[in-house]
């Protein structure tokens, strides 16, 4: 039996600490004697979350288990924890089997030196404050979770029911993951390295209307010609001054722009119909299939067929 220990404070945002728990508690129904699940607060006390939720835990630190997996939810609390609670990590985290966060639970571990060394994400949101607070954390802002040898570390909110999906199929097997899933309506399973957020959010929006234009038209035709000639002819610029321009707006170049609109687009079509890997690679602008299958690789880890038996909902049966 696998002992999951969640770490409960004031402040803490109420999805980090319930949807992990959920799968967890899923894999226990499915196959009893797998896990026991407890909660624990430093005084034993219970803790309002930042969605004004009250949350009762199990005991305190002090009394909890000793814990295969320690769970670190985030939430506005763990910006600024609680001292008594990083010297308990610092202590006691290195001992568990897996050390896993999520959100903003990243800063509590890495405050108390647990993400030295490690590469490691969080909310994309508060990345760049994860790096510059600790350098000798590798942040990697995109993914929705990061594992590095026994630390887990997940983006926030949805993707920790994501990393805990996947350390559920670690421990019990695909179709057990995939049947809590199922019960709690999620995909089995987005891809770790799956970009947090859309190309349109991961970029700033243009200030002026023709950049914003030409943004709106590369979403409704991947499959045009975007190479930055075209696009600046459209903006009614020259390429050079597009470029320095799209750029200095939405803090990417155009070709990344292009690149991440494509992605999303062919992305889309795995999941959402039955069309043909070839078809979907000339709708989203990729012109071959071996052209999407590279920037899949590159970008995701994975080729495209694979993207769409891990991704795209199952056929409910009949």
């Amino acid at each position: 039996m696998r002992t999951v220990l969640v770490v409960l404070f004031d402040d803490v945002q109420s999805l980090d600490v319930t949807g992990p728990l959920e799968v967890f508690v899923g894999a226990e129904k499915l196959a009893p004697g797998t896990y026991r699940i407890r909660t624990a607060s430093l005084d034993g006390g219970p803790v309002r979350t930042s969605s004004g939720l009250t949350v009762v835990p199990d005991s305190t630190l002090a009394d909890a288990p000793a814990p295969h997996t320690l769970l670190v939810p985030g939430g506005p609390g763990a910006r600024g924890p609680d001292p008594r609670l990083t010297d308990w990590l610092r202590e006691h985290g290195p001992r568990a089997e897996r050390l896993v966060s999520v959100c903003t639970g990243a800063i509590v571990l890495a405050q108390a030196g647990l993400l030295d060394g490690r590469r490691a994400t969080t909310h994309w949101a508060y990345s760049a404050e994860l790096a510059r607070e600790h350098p000798a954390v590798t942040v990697e802002p995109d993914p929705i979770y990061v594992r590095d040898g026994p630390v887990s570390t997940s983006a926030g909110v949805t993707s920790g029911i994501d990393l805990a999906l996947a350390l559920v199929e670690e421990d019990l097997g695909r179709d057990a993951a995939l049947t809590i899933a199922r019960h709690l309506v999620v995909f089995l399973r987005r891809p770790g390295n799956q970009a947090q957020f859309s190309a349109q959010l991961a970029a700033q929006t243009a200030c002026r209307e023709p950049l914003r234009e030409v943004q709106q038209w590369i979403t409704e035709h991947p499959d045009d010609d975007l190479g930055v000639d075209s696009l600046a002819a459209r903006a009614r610029l020259s390429p050079r001054h597009f470029a320095r321009a799209f750029r200095a707006e939405t803090g990417m170049t155009p070709g990344r722009y292009v690149d991440r609109v494509r992605l999303e687009h062919a992305r889309r079509l795995l999941e959402d119909t039955a069309d043909g890997i070839e078809e979907i690679s000339r709708a989203s602008g990729y012109g071959t299939p071996e052209a999407m299958r590279r920037a899949f690789l590159k970008s995701l880890g994975t080729a495209p067929a694979e993207y769409r038996r891990r991704f795209r909902p199952a056929t409910p049966a009949h």
